[in-house]
């Protein structure tokens, strides 16, 4: 029965440490910034463009949309409906004035708005989503060849940390002593 049980609890910690993987690396982005998701002005019609450039998508990010629920919308639709502005046939169709779009696969993905003349004028939005996040795998130096051990010069300064990720470790590393405290109770 002790093995029954030492079984599952690690399934548990396994399967946990994998979901909180996931969340460390996804990432939300707010379309528009804070110009939020509008008809542009009549001279800068590529600003969903230009926004979308700015950014790297992978699997598992999302796309928070901030509209006037009172006259805009926003549509996932097919390639051919982004390019000519066809809002007849979306895929999906939000008009809650907050809408949050998960993309759980890679390739492109098209919006366009679902108000009248809104994406002639620009609001439509383009992007390719990459495969997920994994980190860079890490390279391991045999010990009988020191020289091939980067120069203290030449070592790349430390990336900012992101409170969110170190967060969600603190977090998972509560929670992984939390259940092996209760694993060793049971041994």
């Amino acid at each position: 029965m002790k093995g029954d049980n030492m079984s599952l609890w690690m399934m548990m910690v396994l399967v946990l440490v994998l979901l909180n993987e996931a969340t460390i690396n996804a990432k939300e982005f707010k379309v528009g910034d804070d110009l939020g998701w509008q008809e542009p002005d009549t001279n800068d019609t590529l600003v969903y463009d230009q926004w979308a450039a700015s950014k790297r998508f992978h699997v598992g990010d999302s796309l928070f949309f901030e509209y006037n629920k009172k006259n805009d919308s926003v549509l996932v639709v097919e390639k051919w409906d982004y390019y000519h502005c066809n809002t007849s046939k979306p895929i999906t169709a939000f008009d809650n004035g907050e809408s949050m779009v998960e993309l759980d696969r890679p390739g492109p993905y098209y919006f366009i708005s679902g108000a009248p003349d809104h994406c002639m004028k620009g609001q439509r939005l383009l992007v390719d989503v990459m495969a997920p996040h994994h980190p860079p795998p890490s390279v391991a130096v045999p010990p009988d060849h020191p020289h091939l051990l980067p120069h203290p010069d030449m070592s790349p300064s430390p990336a900012p940390a992101s409170s969110a990720v170190s967060v969600s470790v603190e977090a998972t590393l509560l929670l992984l002593t939390f259940v092996l405290s209760i694993f060793a109770s049971f041994a």
